[in-house]
């Protein structure tokens, strides 16, 4: 049965990742550099709670895209660090 229980809390996941992602995106929308720097943070973390998910549920392709989604989210970060002047 402590199977089931963990099956159940990672079923779950998908909700916190959902609104980590809306939260992102919220945030990449802004027009303050550092709300948007912000954002890719989110994002990132958003990514990584969908990956875990996705491998509960063997949803190869949304880990896939998770993963590319991330490295676009690390270049954004990078892009917009605060002091930075953008190219």
């Amino acid at each position: 049965m402590p199977r089931r229980d963990a099956m159940s809390w990672i079923d779950l996941l998908q909700w916190p990742a959902m609104v980590a992602t809306v939260v992102a995106a919220w945030l990449v929308a802004s027009q303050s550099r550092r709300r948007r720097n912000w954002g890719f943070w989110w994002f990132l973390a958003s990514n990584i709670l969908w990956v875990v998910w996705a491998w509960h549920v063997q949803a190869w392709a949304l880990i896939v895209l998770q993963v590319c989604l991330a490295a676009l989210n690390l270049r954004g970060a990078k892009k917009t660090e605060p002091g930075e002047r953008a190219a």
